[in-house]
C-alpha cells in the first residue's frame, strides 16, 4: 500500500499546508488532499513541486508498506 506522509515532512520542517501551497503555487485544496491521503492518482508535477519546495526526496513524502 502506498501512503503519503506529507504530514511528517511538514512537521519536520515546521511548515504549514498553507505555506506549502504558497511555495509550490498549487491550490491549498490540492495540498490538503495530499496531506489527508485523499488522492487516488498521484500527479508527478505536484509531487515534484512539493519535493522542490521542501528540498526533499520523494521517499520523504511517500511510504510503501506491503
Amino acid at each position: 500500500m502506498i501512503k503519503l506522509v506529507l504530514e511528517k515532512a511538514l512537521k519536520k520542517q515546521n511548515i504549514s499546508r498553507y505555506e506549502l501551497s504558497k511555495r509550490t503555487g498549487i491550490q491549498y485544496q490540492i495540498i490538503d488532499n495530499y496531506y489527508k491521503n485523499k488522492v487516488v492518482r498521484y500527479d508527478s508535477f505536484v509531487l515534484d513541486r512539493i519535493c522542490q519546495a521542501l528540498n526533499c526526496d520523494i521517499k520523504d513524502i511517500i511510504e510503501y508498506n506491503k
